[in-house]
């Protein structure tokens, strides 16, 4: 099968940021991360051209999936964790539109675990925004799935047992064909990320990590300071070697056992310098990419981990339902499935 392309896409020229603004009152908490997310992606979307009622926004429950409200576009403030399999349905039946997910960690990670991989698995053409603040914030505080172990919260006042999760690990272990990574406050990467989501054919993850100034406040200090970020964000560019640090002396190198590691004051002509590649078919190598982001290993990788081709799920329905309509007797294939022998009647 081919990787049929979609419906073209209609375009306006014209658009700015204010078009894609509501009247509606931005309600999140003063100095939270989601305005940040929210200017961004209001300034980003005029790029594409293409018109507000050809674009959706779809979320679930949280801070971050008040995000419709606030776009002037169509959208829904679905149900909790659900959002990737309500944009499932929207997108397979009006290839014509362009549908965002917006969703939270907790949103997405916990009861919305098994939606979100299986729309990443199928390669949906979605693109979903995962805000990862590590703490559930609309609900005041709670540890959420990527809290850290020993995480003091409202409902873990001895600290929590759990190993959280690594949104980046899980989408790239549910093999999804882009993923990437970025952070609240760089608008600039924030919105250069974006760009390549949005042209990606496919299902699209892009975990933003958001700050919580409320419930966990700080929680990427060390990724925005400008004395600290430069020794702790590992800068992903496709074909550029994954050097980092205030004089580039920082490197990822390749470890034993196919593991990617982090040494100090490398040499300028060290062959063992890994040279980032974000379209090899393998997502081995970006897997293990993403564990340098482990928990206390000090070291974030922030750009796109992974950008490969794969046909759609989209093109593949559609390519089926085409094949079946033209196959004899295909007009009236459904209604012979519901009406065919494998029914019973219950006296």
């Amino acid at each position: 099968m081919t990787d049929t392309a979609a419906p073209p896409v209609r375009r306006q020229l014209g658009l700015t940021a204010k078009d894609f603004k509501t009247d509606q009152e931005v309600r999140w908490c003063p100095g939270c991360g989601d305005y940040a997310v929210l200017a961004a992606v209001q300034g980003f979307l005029p790029e594409l051209g293409i018109p507000r009622h050809d674009t959706v926004f779809i979320s679930g429950i949280g801070c971050s999936s008040r995000f419709p409200y606030y776009m002037n576009t169509y959208g829904m403030h679905s149900i909790h964790g659900r959002a990737p399999a309500i944009a499932t349905g929207l997108a397979l039946s009006r290839p014509d539109l362009s549908v965002w997910v917006v969703t939270g960690d907790g949103d997405a990670l916990s009861i919305g675990g098994n939606h979100l991989i299986h729309a990443l698995r199928r390669n949906v053409d979605l693109k979903i925004l995962l805000f990862n603040n590590q703490i559930y914030g609309l609900t005041k505080g709670q540890y959420s799935p990527t809290s850290e172990t020993g995480k003091v919260t409202k409902s873990t006042p001895m600290g929590s047992l759990d190993h959280p999760f690594n949104p980046v690990s899980l989408a790239l272990g549910a093999e999804a064909t882009f993923v990437a990574r970025t952070l609240d406050s760089d608008r600039t990467h924030l919105q250069s990320v974006l760009r390549a989501a949005a042209a990606h054919p496919g299902t699209a993850l892009v975990e933003i990590y958001q700050n919580c100034n409320i419930f966990n406040d700080g929680a990427f200090d060390q990724l925005k300071d400008a004395a600290t970020r430069e020794d702790h964000i590992i800068p992903l560019a496709h074909g550029r070697p994954l050097r980092f640090g205030k004089d580039a002396t920082k490197a990822v190198v390749r470890g034993p056992h196919g593991a990617l590691t982090v040494e100090e004051e490398v040499a300028e002509d060290d062959t063992r310098v890994v040279v980032h590649d974000a379209h090899t078919e393998d997502p081995s190598y970006a897997f293990a990419l993403s564990r340098l982001s482990s928990p206390g290993s000090g070291h974030t990788p922030l750009g796109v981990f992974r950008s490969v081709r794969r046909p759609t799920y989209d093109a593949l329905m559609a390519e089926q339902l085409t094949t079946a309509a033209a196959a004899p007797g295909g007009e009236a294939g459904l209604a012979n499935l519901l009406h065919g022998t494998a029914t019973w009647t219950i006296p």
